[in-house]
């Protein structure tokens, strides 16, 4: 994985522009630490941090090739899975290549189909081609939106990065947020509208778009999305086909030329990878495969199981590695470390995030890139295949809010009056629910209880999704780890939103059909375990410092959070004992101690950012 930069101005030289693209591009070190280039011309500039993973002698970048007189600039975020079947069809079309990475056989694949590549594509991806002799620029991101990429479209001047502080580092790009933007952060965060760049002026090119830029404008395009069709297979048909398509997707994402590990919760997505890579390993006579785990210390006392969080990850770890044989690492974190990540947490995502469920990520992933640069998770099984509380309860499916943000007053509650009355919290949450619900690609003749489901499947895949993708790409880039997550495969996407849902519910369980699909592949403990998120911290020492930080940004008469929240609302919550026992606000994990740590980010952010409203 890597990070990507550049602008076009059809107004000015810029070959005169190295050192603005050079500070953009050192905002991406992180992503890429082993290599970094730029490129040059009159109305292009083009910069990139490598982290390398295919090919680590060759493959630098921004990467150029010729085709007769004409000459192609790539800049590149992601990996291509099926580079080796793309270079053997290139071949046999008479291109040659000269080195083994992916980023050849993506320029090539581009200089001979055009943007017509993207049909051939089989990854996570973002990238940028400038065609010299056309003047054109052709930007283009992955189906599922597994990579980021932003842009500002300024007229004569499009500017384009990985990540949100790339673009504000370009002395045209400001860091300015209007009643949108506060809107999105109060009402919507850590979630994101698809599209939405929080800062004015600033978009993020949505998952399975492209778009082209020369002279003539701007054009954008959706190149592939979530379809609805008859599912024409049987139950053992379905069973056996999710199986070959996570096998494959399995051998596919596990080539490299650096070492790759698994992330093992003891849960059935994790398992499930993890013993596929075992075997992966087995076949090719490799050492043994390295599984890491994340918890916090003195977690084992504090915990209380509930309806989100029904049991502890130790003991299925325990028995995962014991049955793989894997060489495993126990990592675990405490509050001191979770608190002073919180910081760090938020520059590496740009935006106020997921609180210490950010944080403890960001920590996670520095450890593991002290023994592997890639890294295998289970990410996002949970909303292809249904495996949440909300898929099964008729009031969350009929509620007309996104399930996991059911707290909008209590949200509206906690920022100022006048903030409330200028961003219009239940009407901005409303819209945003409404604009989700037309999306969806209803199947026709469909009852009433299946359009919810659908609706729902759509929602998790398009809005839920997305904010804990941007979680694991941010934190686990910010460490220089690349994190692969094999769910995420489009192919095994689109084949699961069109199973039905007595199929995918199998067995009176969530995630039925996944479970039936993974028999003989795990332990029958593992396959009946009942879901349970990422592991956050139950210790009070945890609520008592974000308590802390809390009450250090109120007693601050500097701290820019002030003005956007009502004070005497979040001090009568302070002084409660309501904080620990208050129920999820965001997702399944975000609640009272999450809230002051998430109001902190806030805080963190708009200091940091220099973040005017407008």
């Amino acid at each position: 994985m890597c990070g990507m930069t550049g602008w076009i101005d059809w107004q000015n030289n810029l070959l005169h522009s190295s050192e603005t693209l050079e500070a953009m591009t050192d905002t991406l070190t992180p992503r890429g630490p082993d290599a970094a280039g730029t490129w040059l011309s009159v109305h292009c500039a083009l910069g990139h941090r490598r982290l390398a993973v295919m090919d680590p002698s060759n493959g630098a970048q921004p990467m150029v090739r010729y085709r007769e007189n004409d000459q192609f600039v790539i800049v590149y975020n992601g990996e291509i899975y099926n580079a080796q079947e793309l270079t053997e069809q290139l071949r046999s079309y008479g291109w040659r290549f000269t080195t083994t990475c992916d980023t050849e056989v993506l320029l090539t694949a581009y200089m001979h189909w055009g943007k017509d590549c993207l049909e051939h594509l089989n990854g996570i991806f973002a990238f940028a081609v400038w065609d010299v002799q056309q003047e054109e620029l052709f930007l283009a991101r992955d189906r599922l939106g597994v990579k980021p990429l932003f842009f500002a479209d300024q007229g004569s001047r499009f500017i384009f990065g990985s990540e949100l502080k790339t673009l504000l580092t370009h002395p045209e790009v400001k860091p300015e947020v209007s009643r949108e933007g506060l809107a999105e952060i109060f009402i919507v965060g850590p979630a994101r509208t698809p599209g939405h760049g929080v800062y004015e002026g600033i978009s993020e090119l949505k998952a399975g778009q492209c778009m082209t830029i020369n002279k003539s404008g701007t054009r954008l395009q959706t190149y592939w999305k979530l379809e609805s069709r008859e599912h024409e297979h049987s139950m053992e048909q379905t069973i056996d086909h999710v199986q070959e398509l996570l096998l494959d997707t399995m051998n596919r994402q596990m080539i490299s030329d650096v070492p790759i590990c698994t992330l093992l919760s003891g849960g059935l997505d994790s398992s499930a990878l993890t013993a596929m890579a075992v075997q992966f390993y087995r076949d090719k006579d490799a050492s043994s495969l390295h599984t890491y785990s994340v918890d916090y210390v003195d977690n084992d006392k504090h915990f209380k199981a509930h309806s989100f969080q029904p049991n502890s990850d130790t003991p299925y770890i325990e028995l995962m590695t014991s049955h793989l044989s894997t060489v495993h690492h126990y990592i675990q974190f405490d509050t001191p470390d979770l608190i002073s990540a919180l910081y760090d947490a938020t520059i590496a995502r740009d935006l106020p995030g997921m609180a210490d469920i950010d944080s403890s990520l960001l920590l996670f992933c520095r450890e593991i890139k002290k023994n592997a640069t890639v890294a295998i998770s289970g990410e996002a099984a949970d909303e292809i295949f249904g495996g949440y509380p909300w898929f099964h309860k008729e009031e969350t499916l009929h509620s007309r809010q996104f399930p996991w943000s059911l707290a909008t007053e209590f949200r509206s509650n906690i920022i100022s009056p006048e903030l409330s009355d200028w961003i219009k919290p239940q009407q901005y949450a409303a819209q945003r629910f409404e604009e989700a619900t037309y999306e969806v690609p209803h199947l026709q003749g469909e009852d009433e209880h299946l359009r919810a489901v659908r609706q729902m499947s759509y929602m998790n895949i398009s809005r839920f999704m997305p904010t804990l993708l941007d979680r694991k790409d941010r934190m686990s880039m910010a460490a220089g780890l690349e994190v692969r997550v094999p769910f995420c495969d489009h192919r095994l996407v689109d084949y699961v939103f069109n199973i039905p849902w007595e199929f995918k519910t199998s067995g009176d369980r969530e995630k039925g059909i996944l479970r039936k699909s993974l028999r003989g592949i795990l332990p029958e403990e593992i396959i009946t375990r009942k879901k349970s998120p990422y592991p956050k911290t139950h210790n009070p020492a945890y609520l008592a410092a974000v308590t802390g930080l809390m009450k250090d940004i109120l007693n601050d008469d500097s701290s820019p959070l002030l003005k956007l929240i009502n004070k005497d609302v979040i001090e009568n919550l302070l002084k409660s004992d309501q904080s620990s026992s208050l129920v999820p606000w965001f997702g399944q994990l975000m609640s009272g101690p999450q809230l002051y740590a998430y109001l902190y980010q806030i805080n963190v952010w708009m200091k940091e950012n220099k973040v005017s409203i407008v």
